[in-house]
């Protein structure tokens, strides 16, 4: 067994009990961010681990753990500072901040400052198009930001402050955050903040009650119903479907031609297809799609191909002739 500590091992024995007994596997992903919490990043050794706690071999858990980009597979910095460069941001900036930081740390991408503080990426998207250019500290937004604002807030993580987030709680680091996506609380004073939306986001908002655009026969007073009503009206809209469909008269079968020419019946839609059916149904298939053959593609000369088969027809005959020279010698 792999050696993490047994706080680790408890809280690995938690995320699993949540879970089914015969749906185990499906802790594997805070399992990760549990071991990611513990090393800073997903090692063998946590491979191990979670493979032995799980019943899994280790290219499952590998497979997994390479697939999602928010378990990282070398040591990273106590903060991940993350620069969107997708469209959006690209245009108002993204690409210029990425390109200072990279410059002002002396780091490219996936890579970490000497003293340990700073892992930088570049990311695809951050899904805050509204309020680019944006980046993320281990997941915290920092919106609007330049080339000139994002330098500060690494200045200020690697002098060990941690500067305020534009919306949500205040910076932990990227090990403690893994705790919090395991699913235990942080119990850190400042660790959750409330927030509503800003301007940017409600921008569409705005303008439709100002122009008086809205959603055809939408009441937005319409309670919404809780699970137990909807149900019910489920149910009472499949019986009364049921019931239409049992009043239905039953529409007779309506006779196709296949590929040869044979008729076959199609069962109208109110009746299940039987045995009978099927087989007619498939004899008909097979019969107007006749497997495929080596003649050549469609759309393309015969010229090229017929050359193309004569070229390696000879190169083949030369080869076993010359094969067959080297066996009689060696005889």
């Amino acid at each position: 067994m792999s050696v993490f500590t047994e706080e680790t091992r408890e809280r690995a024995r938690e995320i699993i009990a949540r879970y089914p007994a015969d749906r185990s596997r499906s802790a594997l992903l805070p399992l990760l961010h549990l071991v990611q919490a513990e090393e800073g990043y997903v090692s063998p050794a946590g491979v191990t681990f979670c493979a032995e706690v799980l019943g899994l071999n280790k290219a499952q858990v590998g497979a997994v753990a390479t697939f999602y980009t928010m378990y990282k597979r070398k040591p990273t910095g106590d903060f991940l500072v993350s620069v969107c460069t997708n469209t959006m941001c690209n245009v108002l900036g993204g690409q210029e901040i990425y390109d200072t930081l990279s410059e002002h740390l002396g780091v490219g991408h996936d890579e970490t400052t000497a003293d340990g503080t700073i892992t930088l990426e570049h990311a695809e998207c951050l899904a805050a198009c509204d309020y680019g250019p944006v980046m993320t500290v281990n997941y915290d937004f920092f919106d609007g930001v330049d080339p000139s604002t994002a330098i500060g807030v690494v200045d200020e993580l690697r002098a060990g402050e941690r500067p305020m987030p534009t919306r949500g709680a205040r910076l932990c680091t990227l090990k403690e955050m893994a705790v919090q996506l395991a699913g235990f609380a942080d119990d850190r004073d400042g660790a959750v903040a409330d927030g509503g939306p800003g301007e940017p986001t409600l921008r569409g908002l705005r303008l439709a009650q100002q122009h008086g655009v809205s959603v055809p026969g939408f009441d937005p007073n319409t309670p919404i119903r809780s699970k137990a009503e909807a149900d019910k009206a489920a149910a009472k809209a499949k019986a009364a479907e049921a019931t239409a469909k049992a009043v239905e008269p039953a529409k007779p079968d309506s006779p196709v031609k296949g590929g040869d020419g044979a008729s076959a019946t199609v069962p109208a839609e109110t009746s299940p297809p039987g045995p009978r059916h099927a087989q007619k149904a498939e004899a008909a298939g097979v019969a107007a799609n006749p497997p495929a053959s080596d003649g050549k593609p469609a759309g393309d000369a015969t010229g090229p191909q017929e050359r193309n088969l004569n070229d390696a027809s000879a190169s083949a005959g030369g080869a076993n002739s010359a094969a067959e020279s080297e066996t009689g010698a060696q005889k």
